[in-house]
């Protein structure tokens, strides 16, 4: 079974700034064949990739509209196009060495992946025209060892997946687009901070009523704790004076015992009463 392969930088990347500003140097004092000769080096350079100062430069623009026009919109297909676009009007542009098509591939797979991290072989293997997976691979770590893309080759699934993707000349008009896109996402950004806020405040205001209710049933549980002290307090005195009774406090009362106790002073009625006499 086919193993995945994890693919990085394993060499240090050389000052590609510095080599197109030698290249910038060189045209802006050259004109009619070694002007061209300076396009033809740089397209050719394999650490070259963004070409957006040398096309800016006045006397390679002046080439658009003369007789050299092909170097200029190889040039700008370098720094904008693909691979496939050159394929399908290679008349508008000058003949290109192996290493300037390869070169063009694989600015085509950086444009690719600065769209889309994961770009399965179906996708490359149509945009670069290539019919063989093997080839396609191969133009892909060279990609990677020139420090343009960083990622992984799936093999089993047949997918690129990209970490990295160096970023490709911007064309002219385009800053507008960019300008919109940011726009978008800073009005993104602002959407989801308020959002935010209103989940602050929702989360805060339902705290503060947590707080509040938690606060109230604890003064109705002291409040309730000191109904029930005093009810009993008042239980306990009644038990005491229930206890004592009311006969035993006063001096006119009399006890149990003593009722008990005192003879009865009743007269027989037979002996007491008195005799009546009649006579005829």
């Amino acid at each position: 079974m086919a193993q995945d392969m994890l693919l990085d930088n394993e060499e240090p990347s050389n000052n590609k700034e510095t080599i197109l500003q030698q290249f910038c140097l060189q045209a802006k004092n050259a004109t009619g064949a070694a002007l061209l000769d300076v396009i033809k080096q740089v397209l050719d350079a394999p650490n070259v990739f963004v070409f957006g100062e040398l096309l800016a430069e006045p006397n390679v623009a002046e080439l658009k509209d003369g007789p050299h026009a092909k170097y200029y919109n190889t040039l700008n297909l370098f720094a904008y196009g693909t691979y496939k676009q050159f394929r399908a009007q290679q008349q508008d542009y000058i003949e290109l060495t192996p290493a300037m098509q390869k070169k063009l591939q694989h600015l085509t797979i950086v444009s690719l992946a600065i769209k889309s991290k994961s770009i399965p072989y179906a996708i490359l293997l149509n945009e670069l025209e290539i019919d063989n997976v093997r080839h396609l691979e191969d133009i892909i770590i060279e990609a990677i060892y020139a420090d343009i893309i960083h990622g992984k080759l799936f093999q089993n699934t047949r997918i690129l997946e990209v970490d990295y993707a160096q970023g490709r000349d911007i064309p002219p008009g385009y800053t507008g687009k960019i300008v919109e896109t940011l726009q978008a996402w800073v009005n993104s950004c602002d959407s989801v901070s308020n959002c935010i806020d209103m989940q602050i405040k929702y989360a805060n205001g339902e705290k503060a009523k947590r707080l509040y209710n938690r606060d109230r049933i604890e003064q109705e549980l002291i409040n309730l704790k000191k109904v029930l002290k005093s009810q009993a307090s008042d239980s306990d005195e009644s038990m005491q004076v229930d206890t004592h009774g009311p006969g035993t406090s006063g001096s006119s009362g009399m006890s149990q015992s003593e009722v008990r106790k005192k003879p009865s002073k009743m007269k027989n009625p037979r002996s007491s009463a008195v005799g009546l006499k009649f006579s005829k």
